[in-house]
């Protein structure tokens, strides 16, 4: 977003042509710009489409300068709102769920999730966190580092011991990428794998997601949209001889590296938000709700 402000601030409008038109056209070759280097985030994807629309809403007669302030303020507004106050209300929610004696289990790497908890700390609760890794990432070595120093007790483990560890969990904390409109949850792969395994053993699942991450699209599975990551990377396995360094020569072999996968809202007690504590299955209801206001 500030990128684009960026955009809007070198921006100035042909004589013969209106802003409300032109800034938009003007802005679809950076947008084609960051679809090639990564796959445009659901995040992203709505973030540029409230952007769009308020283009489109700029009155014909507004000057220029008159028209760049109110973008700014609206693009301000929105990392504002939308993200850094969002995440405290949630931080405020999760706190609650949160007892003395838990022991919470996380996976990966969240900021979200590591302000919660630091600040649960904060608060003179008492409990403990395990933290789940996995390959290829290892994003959890770097959540485990920032809560170790914050002074929480944490354990580590790979989620190949999930199931050696969850009998002593007392709740389950997750991160999402995006929250489809059939309520499943899109997560860093590895994330419906531990909520299974948390249902298997009737340890509640606590999302905690935003609600600009919220998406009208529905998923079922992994495979239809998903990011994919350097295959290369499964072969690294942190040992002197890498096993599949010759995979490309194996023409009966590919290496598929998701990057997130989808986790059935059967295995999702709750979601918190910045709007409250709602069922997976209420996306669409929200979405209504904000087109509403929004509109």
């Amino acid at each position: 977003m500030n990128t684009f402000k960026r955009v809007i601030q070198d921006y100035s409008t042909p004589d013969d042509k209106e802003l409300s038109r032109d800034l938009e056209s003007r802005i679809k070759p950076y947008i084609s710009f960051l679809n090639q280097c990564r796959p445009k985030s659901v995040s992203m994807g709505n973030a540029i489409k409230n952007l769009k629309m308020q283009i489109t809403h700029i009155p014909s007669d507004m000057s220029d300068t008159k028209a760049k302030e109110e973008l700014y303020t609206f693009i301000d507004k929105y990392l504002n709102e939308k993200i850094f106050l969002a995440g405290e209300v949630i931080k405020n929610y999760a706190i609650t769920k949160i007892k003395d004696g838990d022991v919470i289990l996380v996976y990966g790497c969240s900021s979200l999730l590591r302000k919660v908890l630091c600040d649960a700390h904060n608060s003179d609760k008492k409990f403990r966190v395990v933290v789940v890794d996995s390959r290829p990432k290892m994003e959890g070595r770097e959540g485990l580092r920032r809560l170790v120093n914050h002074g929480i007790r944490c354990s580590y483990i790979l989620i190949n011991a999930l199931s050696y560890m969850m009998p002593e969990v007392t709740k389950v904390f997750l991160g999402a990428h995006a929250l489809l409109a059939n309520g499943y949850v899109m997560s860093r792969v590895g994330s419906s794998h531990v909520a299974m395994v948390a249902k298997s053993y009737n340890v509640p699942v606590l999302v905690c997601c935003e609600t600009y991450k919220f998406c009208e699209r529905a998923q079922t599975d992994s495979f239809v949209a998903n990011e994919l990551g350097d295959p290369e990377d499964l072969t690294n396995a942190e040992k002197p001889k890498k096993y599949l360094s010759d995979w490309r020569n194996i023409d009966s072999l590919t290496l598929l590296n998701l990057i997130y996968d989808v986790t059935p809202p059967d295995f999702v007690d709750i979601v918190i938000t910045e709007i409250g504590m709602v069922p997976c299955t209420s996306v669409p209801v929200v979405l209504r709700m904000k087109s509403a206001v929004e509109g």
